[in-house]
């Protein structure tokens, strides 16, 4: 199982999704192209009511803790209510790396 496979299985088990994309931006850096370093994850869920943006984003820094520690370097965390998920227009493009390229 791949990283990415292994973060969505986290993820749905977990939270038990509205809705859950799983982006793998390491082409966007200097990584390259098919590595496993860099995802985007766009999440909604009824877990998130109630709770902060930091509050939300340390709950899946602690639940993929291993993955971060075995070569995942950087997560893109767009966390929302069944609510904002509704209202929301789109989710923000991620930017290429400074670094990219050079």
């Amino acid at each position: 199982m791949n990283k990415q496979q292994q973060i969505t299985l986290l993820l749905q088990q977990e939270f038990s999704p509205l809705h859950l994309e799983i982006i793998n931006e390491s082409h966007m850096h200097s990584s390259g192209k098919g590595a496993e370093s860099h995802f985007k994850v766009i999440l909604a869920s009824e877990r998130f009511v109630g709770m902060r943006a930091v509050a939300r984003h340390r709950l899946i820094y602690q639940l993929l803790a291993d993955q971060l520690a075995a070569g995942v370097h950087a997560l893109a965390l767009h966390l929302y209510t069944p609510e904002e998920w509704q209202n929301l227009q789109e989710v923000p493009a991620s930017p290429n790396c400074m670094g990219h390229g050079q």
